[in-house]
């Protein structure tokens, strides 16, 4: 299976035209605002979905966002409020309960909200202009399961679909990757997704994105911007930090969201990757999505479920996007 350094020509042109499908915790907030700050991107449509809060806190996040950004016209709808079986895996501990670090109590409701449910208006998207969006799921895969049992060649209506999920190949023996939530939220909706016929279909996982750091000195960065997008930013990070730095004992975290959004944009900071079918395994404890072979490059020791090939990440060029997303959010 061999090796690319960059990403293909698929996935470069000068403006992309976003549909964002956001569990609209704090990295998901930061990636919004990301690409809200860039001038190549146009976000053309947000849905929300459950995951690091409940789907009503995920709209009002939206509209938060958007609001900071001086985007309350685009277009919003509201998704799944769990997965397609099961009970819903809410990151409070990790996200605040209202998914923002519990900084605000004033309500707030997206000023364009579409009658259509999350699932239908990615349907109806994709059909309307096949080719010209590009997909970015970074919260559980649910609306994209519903989504297929409607059109069920959603994913060639997209010109790319880059989803924050999934955990690279099988890890090197004796190293556990981080549990990823959006693919452990839904299993079954992630399943559908990678099996699916698509154009693109990015994997930008937890083995890359964990260790893409937000450090001590972007966060000062960010508090002495002096912009509402920089003290936006500093302020949920400031929440979110709380949360990780039992994982590292620094007041760090890692870009999850804001990384997918990125590549995206900018494939070129893809460094490495690798092309082959992702499925989706279980420990009887977690689901992750993974590239059906190990470390080394081969077979892994079980029968595995045939799937189009997805284009899983395995480095990418950190000091150049984390520079660029510390400026963009800083709002200069």
């Amino acid at each position: 299976m061999p090796t690319t350094d960059s990403a293909p020509d698929t996935l470069t042109d000068s403006v992309r035209h976003v549909v964002v499908d956001t569990d609209t915790g704090i990295d998901d907030a930061l990636a919004l605002l990301y690409l809200a700050g860039r001038d190549d991107v146009e976000i053309s449509a947000i849905t929300s979905v459950y995951g690091n809060t409940p789907v009503e806190s995920s709209v009002t996040n939206i509209a938060r966002v958007l609001k900071v950004a001086g985007l309350d016209d685009v277009l919003v709808a509201k998704g799944a409020a769990g997965p397609l079986s099961g009970e819903p895996l809410i990151a409070a501990a990790v996200h605040g309960r209202d998914g923002l670090g519990d900084l605000w109590s004033d309500p707030i409701a997206p000023k364009n909200l579409s009658p259509l449910s999350a699932a239908e208006l990615l349907v109806e998207l994709g059909r309307s202009r096949p080719g010209y969006y590009d997909l970015l799921p970074i919260g559980p895969l649910t609306n994209l399961g519903l989504a297929l049992e409607i059109e069920p060649d959603l994913l060639t209506l997209y010109r790319s679909v880059v989803i924050m999920g999934g955990s690279g190949p099988f890890p090197p023996l004796g190293e556990v990757l981080m549990v990823d939530a959006n693919i452990n939220n839904d299993a079954e909706a992630a399943a559908r997704v990678f099996a699916a016929p698509r154009n693109e279909l990015v994997m930008v996982g937890v083995n890359v994105t964990a260790g893409t750091i937000v450090d001590e000195q972007a966060m000062q960065a960010l508090h002495r911007a002096g912009t509402e997008w920089g003290t936006f930013s500093a302020q949920v990070l400031e929440a979110y930090v709380d949360f990780y730095q039992t994982a590292w004992g620094r007041r760090v975290s890692s870009a999850h969201d804001g990384l997918a959004a990125a590549l995206l944009v900018q494939p070129e900071w893809i460094t490495k990757s690798v092309r082959g079918p992702v499925n989706i395994t279980t420990d009887g404890y977690a689901s992750r999505a993974h590239l059906v072979r190990t470390a080394e490059g081969l077979p892994v020791s079980w029968p595995t479920t045939p799937a189009p090939d997805t284009l899983v990440v395995l480095e990418v060029d950190r000091p150049a996007f984390l520079a660029d997303f510390i400026r963009v959010l800083s709002g200069r």
